[in-house]
């Protein structure tokens, strides 16, 4: 996952673990967690910690790992729990490229920004669950999170010219031929919205529209009120994602076929 920048994406112990392992192990953590200072005052106990450590350094990676894991869950768990207190969040905007059904059962929605690896990376992969799922609704916010001061604001002219495409029906062929496209500049827009067909004055027209400003910035106060930290990010009916595989996203959608008519999470879209 691909973190935004203007935010500050379990092995457990193993049972065959002695109980001086078990000891070792925490005195490790202890020393790790308190740094040098604490060294001071273990005495003589520091060279069999360091010891112990060189002779298992996997201990650390396994920490380190759950600590993510931990952190990961509890950001899953914060994030769903602002989309249920706020769900007008992830209510349909007839201004996002959406496609299926709208009155859909599920629906899908993904935040991403065209020059994320991990949106490049899902784009196959996602696109063939779109063909395998006609009756889901698949909608895109398109969230540019990766310009950075000083530098050519390639996220924002890609989502803007994606958003003109949109405007004249070829969103999802310019979508995934920027996703595709390994080096995104501004030629390699230009280039690809010829290829399909999109309209250069027409798309201009939108991509310097104050409308256009203000979708994607109300794009980005969502993302933010939600507590997103990177793309891609997705919504199965209101409720995101443990990770960013396709094959989680499949998971949960057959999950929510199954669900109950009334499920509250059911954020159904209007018609593109």
């Amino acid at each position: 996952m691909t973190q935004d920048p203007s935010t500050n994406d379990h092995p457990a112990a193993r049972p065959w673990m002695t109980d001086r392992r078990v000891g070792l192990a925490a005195l490790a953590v202890a020393v790790v967690a308190l740094g040098l200072s604490a060294a001071s005052w273990l005495g003589g106990m520091d060279g069999r910690v360091r010891g112990y450590l060189l002779s298992h350094p996997e201990l650390l990676d396994e920490m380190v790992q759950a600590r993510q894991a931990r952190e990961d869950s509890n950001r899953v768990e914060t994030i769903n729990a602002n989309a249920a207190a706020n769900p007008g969040l992830l209510a349909p905007d007839p201004r996002d490229p959406s496609f299926g059904p709208a009155d859909a059962k599920v629906t899908v929605i993904e935040f991403f920004d065209f020059r994320c690896p991990g949106c490049k990376a899902v784009t196959p992969d996602f696109l063939r669950l779109m063909r395998a799922h006609p009756e889901v609704r698949f909608v895109f916010k398109d969230w540019p999170i990766l310009d950075r001061p000083g530098q050519a604001a390639t996220s924002q002219l890609a989502a803007r010219a994606a958003l003109a495409a949109h405007k004249q029906g070829r969103y999802l062929a310019v979508y995934e031929a920027m996703l595709r496209e390994p080096a995104l500049d501004e030629a390699a827009i230009a280039r690809i919205l010829a290829a399909n067909g999109v309209d250069p004055a027409q798309a201009h027209a939108v991509i310097d529209a104050p409308e256009t400003s203000r979708h994607l910035a109300d794009i980005h106060t969502t993302a933010a009120t939600l507590g997103l930290v990177g793309t891609p990010t997705f919504f199965i009916n209101g409720r995101t994602t443990t990770t960013i595989e396709p094959a989680e996203v499949e998971r949960m959608i057959v999950a929510a076929k199954s669900a109950p008519a009334e499920t509250p999470h059911r954020t159904a879209a209007p018609a593109a």
